[in-house]
């Protein structure tokens, strides 16, 4: 009888799991690239490797373990098939879409409105600020001290164009000839000036060196290189919207957006978030 009990106690578990992301949206094989996938068997999404609570590779194992890790396992269980990751950065992940080596996209990928009318996005599953980190001994503390700094960032990103639009609002430059459609990282010099790293630990070694004073992109990932001796500024700013990407028009973006939407009402988001510490 104990072990009938305990049997059923586990078909239940397991079935409440497999059941999280049915409820939303069906893995509808006439759709073209679902069919695509489950001939496949499985589902190839570009992570990033080394953010801390969103996806690490473990560089023995080759397992990835983080939020959007979590995600990408939860969509391809829906749609029935394995997972297979693949490690991006910011300047190549949108590459990899585009050219269809990747199905969905799930790596801190900030959603805007230009972004939008190349890719497609889901609804926002993750939020974050903006922030900058420096060496303490720079004693750079504030927006204001960055001010004729060169600040290390991540080609790709938008990190670079959020930190001109905040010392645009907070005064601290004139910003006339900002346009933020036509933004050049490489050519601004007014009040800041950029230099562009292919991955994060690059600009983290920029730092230590001092090639660069300050480095910029999202908190959450900033915290990873937040060691002994460095601070982040006291000013966060440009909330950053996350949502999974595929490709513009592609038949798997309205059915991959059904599930997040039901994952973040159902509370399977948030659990997830409180379970690799992003709360």
């Amino acid at each position: 009888m104990k072990n009938f009990l305990k049997i059923a106690a586990l078909s239940a578990a397991v079935l409440a799991i497999s059941s999280v992301s049915a409820a939303y949206a069906a893995a509808d094989s006439s759709i073209p690239e679902i069919k695509t996938i489950q001939d496949r068997g499985v589902l190839k999404v570009g992570v990033k490797n080394a953010v801390v609570g969103f996806s690490v590779e473990d560089p023995l194992s080759g397992e990835y373990k983080g939020f959007e890790d979590d995600l990408a396992r939860l969509i391809a269980k829906d749609i029935g098939v394995d997972v297979e990751f693949t490690a991006v950065t910011a300047a190549t992940r949108t590459e990899l879409i585009d050219s269809g080596d990747l199905d969905v996209v799930l790596a801190t990928f900030t959603i805007s409105d230009e972004r939008k009318t190349h890719w497609d996005f889901t609804t926002p599953y993750y939020t974050d600020y903006v922030s900058v980190l420096v060496e303490d001994k720079s004693n750079i503390k504030t927006l204001k001290d960055v001010v004729g700094k060169k600040v290390g960032v991540s080609s790709g990103s938008t990190s670079a164009r959020a930190l001109v639009q905040a010392l645009i609002d907070n005064k601290l430059i004139d910003g006339k000839a900002f346009d933020p459609a036509s933004f050049d990282p490489h050519t601004w010099t007014e009040g800041v000036s950029f230099q562009q790293y292919d991955d994060y630990p690059a600009i983290s070694t920029a730092l230590s060196a001092g090639e660069v004073q300050a480095f910029c992109v999202d908190k959450s990932i900033l915290n990873i290189y937040k060691t002994p001796g460095r601070s982040f500024i006291e000013d966060n700013f440009a909330p950053q919207s996350y949502g999974a990407v595929t490709k513009k028009g592609s038949g798997l973006s309205p059915y991959v957006n059904s599930l997040i939407e039901g994952w973040l009402k159902d509370g399977t988001i948030k659990k997830l978030i409180h379970e690799n510490n992003l709360d």
